[in-house]
């Protein structure tokens, strides 16, 4: 069996990666890190405190994109040292190397170049994900448990840390609901396309008669804030309700008042927090949450004034996103871009880079189809 054309694909990677630096504009990008650099190295950083949180942050997420596109770079220049050599010691074991190291390379050029599509406002934060059961009893309340750790597991293989806010079990298994935060630079922009209904076909474990099932899951993703965004909440807008943290914990997580729960009563948003062991930490992360979600409606308000602007746009998510069917067959289709899987275990594994991918490219071509109605 042939091998790839090597000459080929290596200068296509090339042409690839010229287009996503520029994308990028790498000299505006050095440019802005040396400045940060200097400010950073300033004595009195730290008298402003979020500046500071503002200026680190912004250098360590320039300097990781920058490194990982010189990484890469440099791993095509490798890739073609090495293709170079086994040909000419005719080193079959080299080639073989070669090509194993170039199916890698392509993998990472596609995700870098699929970052260069999250250029949305908010799309460089971390995510703040809250999935909820929908109908199907007991089955939805397990689906959205295993949707819970479908995202978990997602983040630990990319090594994103996951900080849980509020869980509210089942009585009987799962979850009611569950709020966790994904602290990784363009989460929200990656995760922003799982956000919505989520349907489960199968044989239910909870049916003693062995019926198939079918269950819904909503999930939101909101961005997480940063100090410098302006959500001004005043404390006669918020009613705080504490109460008996529920579910596994035991010892004081659940045996002190120290769940809090904050609703907004000019817009009936409700958030609660329950996961730390007092009341002011609580009510502290419950407040992050509450932020995040009242900045994300007035952006969906937003949006919706926009788009009555420009009339109706052939462009929206729908109410249901993806299937997950186990049972009569095995597979998970994406009803939004096509891309399916017939591996559903894998995909409740967390391997779904490639649906984040395809929903991200979907969504650039929607919105340019709307800038251009």
């Amino acid at each position: 069996m042939a091998g790839p054309d090597y000459d080929s694909e290596i200068k296509q990677l090339q042409a690839t990666m010229k287009t996503i630096g520029q994308v990028l504009d790498l000299d505006a990008m050095r440019a802005e890190i040396a400045d940060l650099g200097e400010q950073v190295a300033a004595p009195d950083l730290w008298d402003d405190q979020d500046n500071a949180t503002r200026v680190t942050g912004r250098l360590s997420l320039l300097q990781g994109e920058l490194d990982r596109f010189t990484a890469l770079h440099g791993r095509i220049e490798d890739l073609e040292l090495m293709v170079e050599l086994g040909r000419e010691e005719n080193d079959e074991e080299t080639l073989v190397d070669a090509e194993r190291e170039l199916g890698k390379i392509k993998k990472a050029v596609e995700s870098l170049e699929i970052r260069t599509l999250l250029s949305g406002e908010y799309d460089a934060r971390e995510a703040l994900v809250t999935i909820r059961s929908g109908a199907g009893g007991v089955d939805a309340a397990d689906f959205a448990e295993m949707l819970m750790r479908m995202y978990t597991r997602w983040a630990e293989q990319h090594k994103y840390s996951v900080e849980v806010f509020d869980t509210s079990y089942a009585e009987e298994a799962g979850l009611k609901s569950a709020t966790f935060a994904i602290h990784a630079p363009y989460a929200y922009g990656t995760l922003s396309v799982e956000a919505g209904t989520h349907r489960l076909v199968r044989i239910s474990p909870f049916d003693n008669q062995g019926r198939r099932q079918t269950s819904f899951a909503a999930v939101e993703v909101v961005p997480v804030l940063e100090q410098t965004d302006e959500i001004e909440v005043p404390d006669e807008d918020v009613r705080v309700d504490v109460y008996r943290s529920g579910g596994p914990g035991g010892q004081s997580v659940n045996t002190t008042d120290s769940a809090v729960r904050l609703t907004h009563i000019p817009t009936g948003v409700v958030v609660s927090c329950q996961n730390e062991k007092s009341q002011l930490q609580n009510k502290a992360s419950a407040m992050v949450v509450l932020k995040a979600k009242l900045l994300a409606l007035k952006k969906a308000e937003e949006e919706a004034q926009l788009k009555e602007l420009k009339g109706d746009v052939q462009a929206s998510w729908g109410d249901q996103m993806r299937n997950y069917v186990l049972n009569p067959y095995q597979i998970v289709k994406d009803l939004r871009t096509g891309y399916e899987s017939g591996n559903p275990a894998s995909v409740f594994d967390g391997e779904i880079d490639d649906f984040l991918e395809a929903g991200i490219r979907w969504r650039r071509g929607a919105d340019k189809a709307a800038a251009d109605a």
